[in-house]
């Protein structure tokens, strides 16, 4: 099941399947480590819920709702049985 970042919950291991948006929005997201296949964790929310901090490749980012809205995940277990 595919769903947009900003719908995970916190401390839930997921992948990248699909990174949206702009072009230039979408390079600067991969050019972090979010590429399709890459494991992503919300690690922390701001109390007004804006920004979030996830965890990729052993780093700490932040970013924003609307940002993860365009990232769409997958459980790493559904992500090895489509790709």
């Amino acid at each position: 099941m595919t769903l947009p970042l900003s719908q995970i919950a916190l401390n839930s291991p997921v992948a990248v399947q699909q990174v949206g948006g702009a072009r230039p929005f979408r390079r600067r997201l991969m050019e972090l480590g979010l590429v399709p296949g890459t494991e992503v964790t919300i690690t922390k929310v701001a109390p007004m819920g804006d920004p979030l901090e996830i965890s990729v490749r052993g780093s700490r980012l932040s970013i924003r709702q609307e940002e993860a809205r365009a990232l769409m995940v997958i459980a790493p277990a559904d992500y090895a049985q489509v790709a």
